[in-house]
């Protein structure tokens, strides 16, 4: 029986971006059904991720709804305890009349910090080196969004950009290398 399941994520860029890395789950009873992120650029807070989960619940039929939620998270320069703990805590009590999980996970800086974990389909895309960046250990890299804009040189980074790097990549080998990835893999997969 395959699991319902909708990601609330922080922007357009992961809107894009999360179908490539995350749709082979599909093959194991994994099915992200909607990806939804704040409108007018807010930041996920409370307040925010409670009014996401509310609209997708109730907008659909009783045997439509999700069967879980994950909340994906970049935790810029803050500890994953300390971007995750709070909102987890205040959302649990403002959501115990919707009967779905709700999980979290974090991109350890930011979403890029992946896109570096498979450095030789990376580098392939972006046809040059990679600077001086460890992507044995994607997840350390110091501000991975600004890292990558200046290795596009001229061209701008956007979401559409974002969408066309991470279809490239591999997620198997992105899992590999990065542990907050494979932490969103899993609560996609495995979630209570």
């Amino acid at each position: 029986m395959s699991k319902r399941v909708v990601v609330i994520a922080s922007g357009e860029t992961e809107r894009r971006a999360l179908p490539f890395l995350i749709g082979h789950l599909a093959e194991g009873g994994v099915v992200v059904e909607d990806i939804r992120i704040p409108p007018s650029h807010r930041a996920i807070d409370v307040v925010v991720a409670e009014k996401l989960i509310r609209s997708v619940w109730f907008e659909r039929a009783d045997d439509a709804r999700p069967d879980k939620f994950v909340v994906l998270l970049d935790t810029d320069r803050s500890t994953p305890q300390e971007v995750l703990t709070p909102l987890r805590d205040e959302l649990a009590k403002r959501t115990k009349d919707i009967d779905a999980n709700v999980l979290f996970a974090y991109a350890e800086q930011h979403l890029e910090a992946w896109y570096f974990a498979d450095a030789n389909k990376l580098r392939q895309y972006l046809g040059g080196n990679l600077g001086k960046i460890d992507s044995s250990q994607p997840d350390a890299i110091e501000n991975p969004k600004l890292h990558l804009k200046s290795l596009l040189g001229s061209r701008l980074y956007t979401s559409l950009v974002s969408k066309d790097i991470a279809a490239q990549l591999d997620p198997a080998t992105i899992a590999q290398r990065s542990p907050s990835f494979r932490g969103f893999v899993a609560a996609l997969r495995n979630g209570n």
